[in-house]
């Protein structure tokens, strides 16, 4: 299993409703592809409240077969055109809850967290898990993602209201794709 997320930023001005528009039109596109356990289509907006305007899709894959065929068989090539080259996070899934109600997710909240160095990693699960439960009413659905490349994890919790408190990074779902 993988993960992949690539971020764009947009322009402080940059009109989001393209952004909304493109998903709208396309994001059925990812529905039912093959090695996709899911896709989360994610906004964040200045205006709503974010650091900046950004489009960063998150996937998880079940296998990488479904991965490198998304990424080298031009289904990426749309975002090389449209947005230019962007690098891909990739990470390994420590943890995959989703929720009955995980469809009907709208909003998702990410941690970032750095893995310090240390005599052991038995008890970095159980730490990362600790460490990223911020909230959980109207909670679906949760993440967690590692880097031993960098000894940084990520952990993604999906929620169906916004969540009360402020968060800096704080998405929009405009629609999750999955393979049915």
């Amino acid at each position: 299993m993988n993960a992949m997320q690539y971020k764009i930023t947009l322009p402080d001005d940059y009109d989001m409703s393209l952004i909304r528009k493109r998903v709208k039109e396309n994001g059925a596109k990812t529905d039912n592809f093959s090695g996709l356990l899911f896709k989360a289509y994610l906004i964040s907006e200045k205006a709503q409240g974010a650091v900046s305007n950004s489009y960063s899709p998150l996937y998880v894959w079940k296998n990488s077969e479904g991965m490198n065929r998304f990424i080298f068989e031009s289904f990426y090539d749309n975002i090389i055109r449209d947005f230019g080259w962007q690098s891909i996070q990739i990470g390994i899934p420590l943890t995959v809850e989703l929720g009955n109600k995980f469809a009907d997710a709208n909003y998702l909240l990410e941690q970032n967290i750095a893995i310090p160095e240390q005599l052991s990693l038995k008890d970095i699960p159980s730490q990362l898990s600790e460490t990223s439960e911020l909230l959980s009413q109207n909670k679906v659905g949760k993440l967690i993602v590692y880097n031993p490349d960098k000894w940084q994890a990520a952990s993604f919790t999906f929620y169906t209201e916004k969540p009360k408190q402020n968060q800096p990074t704080l998405y929009e779902i405009l629609h999750i794709s999955s393979e049915n």
